[in-house]
């Protein structure tokens, strides 16, 4: 993942630790913020985590791969959040050159699993809605968790691959309360068509598929309505609503998603046009960051198992006898 397009020449020419402005009230105001959001970003995928793995009805593909997403999203909140949040309100990085190092390759590593996440949930909703049958017999847990898990091992070895190549193991230049990673040429244009340009042309493809095909769903279960029998009907419309709405809570997963990633690939794309100050781009990866914080909320909003499941967490139901049979989806 491209973090930033400085010069290398002029690489620590305007680095320096300014004197912080802010009021007191203002300075411990900006960290109960932090400390909030990183808690909800935390929590909140948490709760996703605990709800997949211990409620039996939920173990499916889709959930596997929203399972997926909600780990790399609690990572995001354990390890990077904090961070970024305070070199933001400290207008210096306090956390010294080996953090450096970790802190972009782990940014570089969840980020393109998240993405990746996001592109294999396109891929999910496509097959489900355009074969529906195939997808039923073929697409297991047990599938899925080997895609889950191949998946993740390519984005270990790409990011590797990236640092090593691209020099990043072999003297990480840090300005003194800077921390930026430096990519040369040829791994900038590798890394852009890797952690962007190829994900998001699968996702928008396939997600305008989706939708032509919910479409013609709905087309299809208004025509059910005048010609089938009524338990017939009642049956395959069910079926057919069930799958177009999540397609749509999917696709609302997957639009956020973009909304938050859309402005920091923007600038790396016209990062040889602009010139980017350090705040503005702190502020572009917190967003990207934030991500993590809000896919639980649309969870909450948009998924009455998941405000189940929380109620049986926060009430302790879940150590009970049996408690994995609970039916949640009812």
């Amino acid at each position: 993942m491209n973090l930033t397009e400085f010069n290398q020449s002029d690489r620590c020419e305007h680095f320096s630790c300014p004197e912080r402005s802010v009021s007191p009230v203002v300075y411990i105001l900006l960290y109960m913020c932090s400390a909030a959001v990183v808690l909800l970003t935390m929590c909140g995928n948490l709760l996703v985590i605990i709800s997949v793995f211990h409620f039996k009805q939920l173990h499916t593909p889709t959930n596997m791969l929203l399972l997926s997403l909600a780990v790399s999203d609690f990572f995001v909140g354990a390890f990077l959040l904090s961070p970024m949040l305070i070199w933001t309100i400290e207008s210096c990085w306090i956390f010294g050159r080996s953090f450096c190092s970790s802190f972009w390759l782990i940014t570089g590593f969840l980020t393109a699993s998240s993405i990746y996440n996001i592109a294999l949930i396109a891929v999910d909703r496509y097959l489900a809605l355009s074969i529906p049958f195939l997808y039923m017999n073929r697409v297991s847990v047990r599938i899925t968790c080997i895609v889950i898990v191949f998946d993740w091992c390519v984005v270990v070895a790409y990011n590797l691959a990236l640092f090593y190549f691209s020099g990043n193991f072999k003297g990480f230049i840090i300005c003194p309360g800077e921390c930026f990673l430096f990519l040369n040429e040829v791994w900038t244009v590798i890394d852009l068509i890797y952690s962007f340009i190829f994900p998001l042309s699968v996702i928008i493809i396939l997600y305008t598929r989706v939708f032509m095909i919910a479409k013609k769903h709905a087309t299809a279960i208004r025509e059910l309505n005048n010609h089938i029998r009524p338990k017939t009907q009642k049956i395959t419309s069910h079926s057919m609503k069930s799958e177009r709405k999540a397609a749509k809570v999917l696709g609302i997963l997957v639009a956020v998603f973009l909304m938050c990633l859309l402005p920091y690939f923007i600038n790396s794309l016209l990062g040889d046009v602009i010139e980017i100050q350090t705040k503005t781009f702190q502020k572009l990866v917190i967003v990207v960051y934030l991500n993590s914080t809000i896919n639980p909320v649309i969870y909450a909003l948009f998924y009455p198992w998941f405000r189940r499941c929380i109620k049986l967490i926060i009430t302790l139901q879940i150590f009970q006898t049996d408690s994995a049979l609970i039916n949640v989806l009812s």
